[in-house]
């Protein structure tokens, strides 16, 4: 990656500033930061980010530039163990407030503690007496049938939560504000908060800052842009005249150049703090801006750490030890195994298998029975998805944070965080379903890729939607007691349609799978169910727990699982990054694969086309008879007619 574009002054002018007046403005931007207060590994050998690094690197940009401007464009939590003490603590913004952060938005995953939990994190950090970060946003409000409406409403007061805010600097007034986008918002659906147009929110706060002088409009939006197509902070952009940048977050984007869109530039930096952005626009006599300067600046292993940020997180690490991890009996930077080959996080939107997937899968089946206290003689299957997936796994010492940054989302019903483990039960049919499901959805939404254990199974992409699963199989294992010797076979069976299946999974994506049927247009129908085949309501009264009723979190499974290696290390049957084979994805175009296994919607997709085929030939035929009658009766015909 470059560490430094250079954009030259012949840019497109994007905006007006006062006429007559000359002036520049440096802005240094972040977003999607995660809670990534640690450097973490890149694969390579190497780190990326930290906040010690970033710091240091926010001192050296502010002597060049002493009076630039430090925002952030919104998810600055979740993502790594200190998120821990995000409702008690609000670690994030006080630490930000350390590194001179003036303003900030919210992200969706600030609201992964709900919306009460929001309000709590910014009581902690007012309670503080700390300096902390201006929190902007525009559109994003309690809902009225919020139970926690007003007590939101007052946490927010007393913080100074508003849409947009002027700030003076070096001469130059800038204005400020947040926005969060609406995929963000379908990504926080435990908020309680309700969403107002984008575009209609930015049309005001423009306005308003206008009015109030703004020289400088700066949009800090977690709407994201899109490499593939149009984007929301591209179409904001385009519908809102007056905004000068948009620091755009939320899908984790690295823009090497800046984009623009309408008269107005979009910047991003990348995830997790890894590069911080820095963008100077100038403007000359005519009121015209330009970007003048660009540079994503790399936060890696060159950098020294400032001093002050890393003993802050050092007792941030202290307190998550001694307030979050005990009850678990470990410690931050505790070895629970080692491991010898990448374990990366699956390829947006590349349908295979995925080593790390099926290790998560395979830790839920191992603390379901290690931990809960199932039995083995019920099949069981465990489900994970490509969305809970945060971080990879690479070669040397997994430590139990790095266990935790795999499956960092989420809170539990005991408002610890972390997702907790659930159980239910499926139809045989209904697992063919969420199959179908990681066959069918994950082109339209690569978050719902799935990965399991207990099952094997094969689809076609080319196949119908729907319909492209040709095969699937059960770990129907079965004990055997004799001579007080128990031997466990393992036996590969055929589902069948009507018999219930034990699955355990994360409280988050077994609230997706309910919502299966609405997603597939009515095609699908998953309807997770208890021991007894009555609908669950209310997934709060099934999820698992330890002999001692504390609820079993997804990465604890997983760091529990890893710890279960011990020296010897992660096996190396997860070795292939594509998984082992348990799902089998095919992209052949032979007839057998198309036409096999058709479910109901590939026989009336068939039935169609047979019909459609069978018209093509009736109205090919009907043409031809009637030319010829034409041709026969031409002298009739034009003797009727004159």
């Amino acid at each position: 990656m470059a560490a430094a574009v250079l954009l030259c002054c012949v840019l497109l002018p994007v905006a007006r500033a006062a006429e007559g007046e000359t002036g520049s403005a440096t802005i240094l931007f972040t977003h999607d930061l995660h809670s990534s207060f640690l450097p973490r590994r890149d694969g390579s050998g190497g780190t990326t980010g930290g906040y010690a690094r970033l710091a240091s690197v926010l001192k050296k940009e502010r002597a060049a530039h002493p009076e630039a401007l430090t925002v952030d464009g919104g998810d600055f939590s979740v993502g790594s163990l200190i998120q821990s003490l995000y409702t008690t603590k609000a670690a994030e913004l006080r630490t930000m407030g350390v590194m001179g952060y003036d303003a900030v938005t919210a992200g969706n995953h600030e609201f992964d503690y709900t919306g009460l939990g929001f309000g709590e994190m910014l009581t902690a950090a007012r309670r503080s007496g700390e300096k902390t970060p201006a929190l902007l946003l525009a559109n994003y409000r309690p809902a009225e049938d919020n139970l926690h409406r007003l007590d939101l409403q007052r946490a927010m007061a007393a913080y100074g939560v508003e849409e947009s805010m002027l700030l003076e600097r070096g001469g130059v007034t800038y204005g400020v504000f947040g926005l969060m986008g609406q995929d963000a918002h379908s990504g926080a659906p435990t908020s309680g908060f309700v969403l107002e147009d984008p575009v209609k929110a930015a049309r005001r706060c423009v306005d308003r800052l206008e009015e109030q002088g703004a020289q400088v409009i700066i949009c800090l939006s977690h709407g994201g842009t899109n490499v593939d197509g149009p984007s929301e902070d591209e179409e904001l952009a385009r519908a809102v005249d007056g905004i000068d940048l948009i620091v755009s977050g939320h899908s984790h984007t690295t823009l090497e150049e800046p984009i623009l869109a309408g008269e107005t530039y979009i910047v991003s930096a990348g995830e997790y703090g890894k590069n911080l952005g820095s963008v100077t626009l100038s403007w000359d006599e005519t009121g015209n801006k330009t970007v003048t300067d660009y540079r994503l600046i790399p936060i890696d292993g060159t950098v020294q750490n400032d001093q002050e940020v890393s003993a802050l997180i050092e007792g941030w690490k202290g307190q998550v030890s001694s307030r979050y991890l005990a009850p678990y009996g470990m410690t931050y930077d505790q070895k629970l195994t080692k491991l010898n080959f990448d374990l990366p996080t699956p390829e947006p939107g590349v349908q295979m298998g995925s080593a790390l997937g099926e290790l998560t899968a395979d830790s839920y089946l191992w603390a379901a029975e290690q931990m809960a206290g199932f039995d083995t003689k019920t099949p069981t299957v465990a489900v994970t998805a490509d969305g809970v997936l945060r971080a990879p796994l690479y070669p040397g010492e997994i430590t139990a944070s790095m266990a935790f940054d795999v499956l960092s989302m989420g809170v539990g019903e005991d408002g610890s965080a972390g997702f907790p483990l659930v159980s239910c039960y499926l139809t045989g049919k209904e697992l063919r379903a969420v199959a179908e499901v990681d066959a069918s959805v994950t082109p339209l939404m690569p978050a719902a890729q799935l990965y399991m254990a207990g099952v094997q199974y094969s689809f076609n992409t080319h196949r119908m939607l729907f319909n492209r699963v040709t095969g699937m199989k059960i770990d129907d294992r079965q004990e055997t007691h004799a001579g007080g010797t128990v031997t466990v076979s393992e036996e590969w069976g055929d589902l069948e349609n009507d018999r219930l299946y034990r699955v355990v999974t994360g409280m988050y994506s077994a609230q997706m799978l309910d919502t299966v049927k609405e997603r597939s247009f009515g095609i699908l129908s998953i309807v997770p169910k208890d021991e007894h085949g009555e609908p669950i309501t209310d997934f709060s009264q099934h999820i698992l727990r330890d002999r001692n009723g504390n609820e079993i979190k997804e990465w604890y499974a997983l760091a529990s699982y890893l710890r279960s290696f011990g020296e010897k290390g992660v096996p190396n049957v997860y070795a292939l990054s594509s998984g082992d084979g348990r799902k089998q994805v095919s992209h052949s175009w032979s007839p057998g694969q198309l036409l096999g296994h058709l479910n109901w919607i590939g026989f009336a997709a068939l039935a169609l086309l047979v019909l459609a085929a069978a018209a093509v030939v009736l109205l090919v035929r009907w043409a031809i008879r009637s030319r010829g009658r034409g041709r026969r009766g031409g002298g009739y015909r034009r003797r009727r007619l004159f």
